[in-house]
């Protein structure tokens, strides 16, 4: 992670606009066939929520745009993504867990299992510094039409929303919204992104 000139980067005008707007935050909604994930989550039993958050950073490393983020009055760069999911933990209540991405999903499935796992068993945040983190929040168990995050002022990060999926004639829909940072990335970025992350879905092998 390092702090980069702005206007050494494609984000120049993005910065010099959106900065210090208050409310710099923009979300876009799109509806996404899940049927293969449902099907490799029930023949493998591994977790469809962790196969949502792979397919998510896998699509991110594609888009060029994930790697820089505004924090603070700075624009930083960064090498590597990670993905964050909420647990709930023993306490019943609910952590931040920050899984590091990793292409090979085997090695991601592990290490989604045992942080997951510790932050459940602790009840304390695992989070990661050096790579830029892509928030998650899955409320799985009740049906939504959408969600818009609430912006902080003090983390930027893109963050994606989903409920539950919904099963209509021959495939699963699952609704996500995206929310980012205008500094980050603009309206074409993340729509590309939803677009990979739907081919990444589709692609999916185990």
């Amino acid at each position: 992670m390092r702090e980069v000139n702005p206007n050494e980067t494609s984000r120049a005008y993005a910065f010099e606009m959106w900065m210090n707007a208050p409310m710099p935050m923009v979300t876009l909604f799109k509806t996404l066939n899940v049927s293969r994930l449902i099907k490799i989550s029930r023949k493998t039993g591994v977790k469809f929520n962790m196969l949502m958050c792979y397919c998510i950073g896998k699509a991110a490393s594609r888009v060029k745009e994930f790697y820089m983020l505004p924090v603070g009055d700075k624009l930083m760069q960064y090498d590597a993504l990670a993905v964050n999911t909420i647990v709930a933990n023993r306490e019943g209540e609910v952590s931040s867990c920050d899984i590091p991405f990793d292409e090979d999903l085997n090695l991601f499935n592990q290490q989604y299992l045992q942080l997951t796992s510790q932050v459940a068993q602790s009840c304390e945040n695992h989070d990661i510094t050096d790579r830029m983190v892509i928030g998650t929040s899955a409320l799985a168990q009740y049906e939504i039409d959408g969600a818009v995050g609430m912006y902080s002022g003090v983390f930027n990060n893109p963050f994606l929303i989903w409920g539950k999926y919904k099963r209509c004639f021959l495939k699963t829909t699952l609704m996500v919204s995206f929310q980012f940072h205008h500094t980050q990335m603009d309206g074409a970025h993340a729509a590309r992104f939803l677009d990979e992350l739907q081919k990444e879905i589709n692609k999916l092998i185990v």
